[in-house]
């Protein structure tokens, strides 16, 4: 998961493209990066951090062009200490080629070995994005039959990229001295929109939130499998470039990940959280009585408006029951098992008087690895609480995630093989309650009919690619396993211990 935005415009971009990325920021903290293009000369500046600290004034003076794109990252492959890594990614051949990405291609080793082998092209880093932006640019070299490069030639290379990569991809690229070129996976598994400004710029961006936050008016979705190229003169030309696109998109998304004021294909994430509350609710009652709880409190932030309505549908008072320090980054998203651990409290403060004496319902998003879970229980506990139960507005997350989540290896997983008792009774709590599976796709679901089913693998196990094997998920985890070896040094523990907004 990354968040990821691109603009065209008359005037200059620069300062755009930063406030986007600001609003993009709770989708990536480990690193940050914006390209701009005046004329054919591209100009980039990309750190490790978070936005306001990668750009300062001489930065953004060093970012000329009405053309540009930039990249929050949140890093799921490749080494996430590596400033190298750190996106846009630049080729300079074909006509030149900068290239930002979200999501997580699951072929990228074989297509590595491709790359190198038939087309002749070297890649230096881990980076399934310059793996991404290689392919890209190949295909564009084949596609073009001379100058200028048309639009039609950029459909035809984007239409050979589908066919070759697997997994889930939302781009943005800009091509020297063309314009702006945006895509989609086949099954759309991550988020892409597009929107207009007052004087005729266009923007694309990860949620509707950054269109709408920079005073642009959304206009659409990008279709999955569908390309939208943007000219210099702010011609827009679309075509759907892959043959037989479904739109599944992550359902985690909108349990989690996605600001509640967007709307992402058609379906508003705050909607979305109020429904899995209200059926999360009914599975509370065929569970357990109501009568035995005497407040509902929310796991700030994601976790509120699914507290709010099944607070609502159960009748007990909904209550602020812990105060966050939003100086301290999203514990999900942080690199390292060791960081996330200390951060919790760091993070969270109780309100004694909400808990004492009380039987405390605590109703979190998701439950992932289950460390934040238990600390957050035994807070419940220490702050006076005589009973504290536990409530998940997502299901049990029993599988890891290929696309783009950092959920990748079974063993980080508290649900992987253990019964919902011992999940309990690992996190402490007096009685856990999960949302049902297929509860959550309906209510989701309902929100728009054109959804053909959502890319729900770490509930479910069902990968929608079709692609993904037991030596893909051996891969991953060595790769994994390498990269805690190094991050959980007591060096790098302080370096991602980043402040952040969410």
């Amino acid at each position: 998961m990354c968040g990821i935005v691109g603009v065209i415009a008359k005037t200059p971009v620069n300062q755009l493209i930063y406030d986007a990325l600001l609003l993009l920021q709770h989708r990536g903290q480990d690193a940050a990066g914006i390209v701009t293009m005046q004329g054919t000369k591209c100009f980039m500046h990309k750190a490790r951090g978070m936005v306001r600290d990668v750009f300062r004034t001489r930065n953004m003076r060093a970012l000329p062009g009405n053309v540009g794109l930039g990249q929050v990252r949140y890093p799921t492959a490749g080494n996430a200490y590596s400033e190298e890594e750190a996106q846009p990614f630049y080729v300079n051949a074909p006509f030149g080629v900068v290239l930002v990405h979200n999501g997580n291609l699951t072929n990228a080793h074989a297509l590595k070995q491709e790359l190198f082998d038939v087309d002749r092209r070297h890649i230096n880093t881990e980076s399934d994005t310059e793996v991404l932006i290689n392919v890209l640019a190949h295909e564009l070299d084949k596609a073009a039959t001379g100058l200028p490069l048309t639009p039609q030639e950029i459909f035809t290379a984007v239409a050979a990229v589908h066919k070759r990569v697997r997994g889930s991809y939302a781009v943005i690229a800009l091509v020297a001295g063309y314009g702006l070129l945006a895509f989609r996976d086949p099954h759309g598994i991550r988020p892409l929109c597009l929107g207009v400004g007052p004087e005729g710029e266009t923007m694309l961006a990860s949620e509707s939130v950054a269109i709408e936050g920079s005073g642009f008016r959304f206009v659409r979705d990008i279709a999955p499998g569908e390309a939208v190229f943007i000219d210099q003169d702010g011609v827009t030309h679309t075509r759907q470039c892959a043959e037989a696109p479904r739109l599944n998109p992550c359902i985690f998304e909108y349990v989690y990940l996605a600001r509640p004021d967007s709307v992402m294909d058609g379906i508003s994430v705050y909607q979305a959280r109020l429904n899995l509350g209200e059926t999360l609710a009914q599975r509370l009652i065929s569970t357990m009585p109501p009568s035995e709880i005497d407040v509902v409190i929310p796991i700030p932030e994601s976790s509120r408006p699914s507290a709010m309505q099944l607070a609502h549908k159960i009748g007990k008072p909904y209550r602020e029951g812990f105060v966050k320090n939003r100086y301290v980054g999203r514990t999900f998203i942080m690199p390292g098992q060791s960081v996330r651990k200390k951060s919790v409290r760091q993070k969270l403060n109780a309100i004694g008087v909400e808990f004492k004496g009380r039987n405390v319902l605590l109703v979190d998003d998701s439950i992932v690895r289950g460390t934040t879970s238990k600390e957050i229980v035994q807070m419940a506990r220490e702050a006076g609480a005589r009973r504290v139960y536990m409530a998940s507005a997502a299901p049990p997350v029993r599988f890891p995630n290929v696309y783009g989540i950092d959920m990748p290896t079974k063993e980080e997983l508290i649900a992987h093989g253990r019964s919902i008792e011992q999940i309990r009774e690992f996190i402490g709590a007096d009685a856990l309650i999960y949302q049902d599976v297929d509860a959550m796709k309906r209510v989701v679901g309902a929100l728009n009919p054109n959804v053909q089913g959502f890319e729900a693998s770490c509930f479910d196990g069902v990968y929608v690619t079709g692609d993904v094997s037991a030596a893909d998920f051996l891969a991953i985890e060595t790769q994994r396993k390498l990269q805690f070896d190094e991050e959980d040094g007591p060096a790098r523990s302080r370096l991602a211990l980043q402040s952040a907004e969410e």
